[in-house]
Parts: C-alpha cells; structure tokens; sequence
C-alpha cells in the first residue's frame, strides 16, 4: 500500500517520525478488517509483513507501505480458507478513513481541517496498488529481498560525481519518462540522510500468522496435505541427529520458539515434488 498526499498537505510525517507508527496501524486495521468482514464468527487472519519506505524515486520524502500478504487466512474453526480476490475499493477507503482517524487522535482537532481537505481532494480513497501473484518461490524471494534490503538509490543510479556535483538518474513515476538529475554533493547527501530511520525504530514489522506467538500457528500445520505432513514430519529424524550429534537444533530460532516446516524447496522446486518424481519414474 502506498500513500500519497497533495503538496497542500503539511509534511506531518517528517516534522514528526513518531506519526509513521500510524501507517503501520492503518495498514493492519484496514487488512485484518477486510479479512474480518469475510466471516465475522471466523475471524479470518491472514500473514503479512509491511515494510517502510520514505522515498521516491526522486529521492523526495514519500513516506508510504509496501505489504507481502497471504493469499488466504485461518479461521477460529475453519484452518485454513483460500482467499483469490481482495477488495480494492474498500481497501481505498479504509485505509483512509482508518489513517486519518489516528492522525487526528495524535494531532487534536487542529487536524480536522486538513482531513476534511483530504476527504475533498481523495473522494476514492488513497492509493492502493496491487503486484501480480507471487506463486514461483524464487519470485517470493527475490521480492522480499529486494524490498527489505532495499537502499535510498541504487549505486548503478548514480551517473557521475565530478567532486562538486552528482549526477544521477531515475524514472519519473507518473509517466516513465527518465530523468537526470545533477545537484551540489552536500544537496545530493541531504537529500539521502532525511531517510535514516530513528534509533530503534522498526521498518519491517510482521502481522498476523506472522507475528510472535499468533493463536493459529500450532494449528497451521494441519492445513498442508496429509501426504505432505508425512513427509516433512519424517524431518524430525534429522532434526533428532543434529541433536544428538552435534547439540544443535536447526528448528529453534534465535527468539527461543521453535519453527515448523511448511516447505523445503531445491532449486525453486518443492523438494515433495521431487520425490514424487523419482518415485514415479522408478
């Protein structure tokens, strides 16, 4: 999800950093709400991870959420439920509603006329867009990868650096076109350091089935199919060895949990799917 708002808008985000919690709380109250509004006895929760980012492709300050979410959640009876079509429109307008709701919580009723403005100015809702289905794991992977460890500007951006001036380049958003830029070093740095996170502040954060501890995780395992979950629950014999011989538990997480194997992939392909093959062809 990403939010844009009007140059009439004052910068509330960057004057204050504390106010990108809100993002992250109007991200997963729109979502979880979504999911609710499926089943409201269900109570379907999906996973996601929502990252931050503060930049545009200009370098400007564009404070805005991008979110890997699940494609289906778990129920309080129901383990598992496939979920194909989100709901964009009320993801629009939800998240609008939801965000300035908690902004003006923070802000006290000298909020009130920038949200009227805003409701005037965004009668759609605020941006939401959505990438094609990740269903290829390496995809997952390279996705997630690319936007978690993602800098400010990629080095292979920046044309040139003469000593006084930097030169660099990017696509402009709204139609393509490429743009390059040159500015003074000391601008060029400015322009970069407005995007360190404060001390502690935390960029990427998981929701959901992917949070600490959810209710629904030890239920999970009971939604792969059955000659899968034999399989891989065959896998405690080499957790057992590496135990045993080693004093090593590959399944405890730094965290002190203990993890659950979904999925075990060579090469991109499932390694159950390889043994099926094998198995078929012998």
């Amino acid at each position: 999800m990403r939010l844009y708002y009007s140059g009439g808008t004052p910068p509330f985000f960057r004057k204050d950093r504390e106010l990108l919690n809100c993002l992250f709380h109007a991200v997963r109250d729109s979502i979880l709400y979504m999911f609710y509004k499926m089943n409201k006895s269900e109570n379907f929760t999906p996973g996601f991870i929502c990252v931050l980012h503060t930049f545009g492709r200009s370098l400007q300050w564009n404070p805005h959420i991008h979110v890997l979410l699940s494609e289906g959640a778990s129920g309080n009876n129901s383990v598992w439920r496939n979920v194909k079509h989100f709901n964009y429109a009320f993801l629009r307008n939800s998240f609008r509603m939801v965000l300035l709701n908690i902004l003006e919580k923070h802000l006290g009723s000298s909020f009130k006329r920038v949200k009227a403005y805003i409701y005037k100015h965004c009668p759609n809702g605020f941006y939401v867009y959505a990438k094609p289905t990740l269903t290829n794991n390496k995809q997952v992977i390279k996705y997630i990868g690319r936007y978690l460890g993602r800098p400010v500007i990629a080095s292979s951006r920046i044309d040139n650096y003469d000593g006084e001036n930097v030169t660099f380049h990017y696509n402009r958003h709204e139609d393509d076109k490429l743009i390059v830029e040159t500015i003074p070093a000391t601008e060029f740095i400015k322009k970069l350091i407005i995007h360190i996170p404060e001390k502690h502040f935390k960029m990427i954060r998981y929701y959901g089935l992917y949070a600490k501890n959810h209710k629904h995780k030890s239920s999970l395992l009971l939604a792969v199919p059955i000659e899968k979950r034999r399989f891989l629950e065959s896998l405690n014999s080499w957790r057992t060895s590496l135990l045993l011989s080693f004093g090593f538990d590959p399944l405890l997480c730094k965290c002190g949990h203990h993890m659950t194997v979904l999925e075990i992939c060579h090469k991109g392909s499932p390694l159950i799917e390889m043994y099926r093959k094998i198995l078929n062809s012998s």
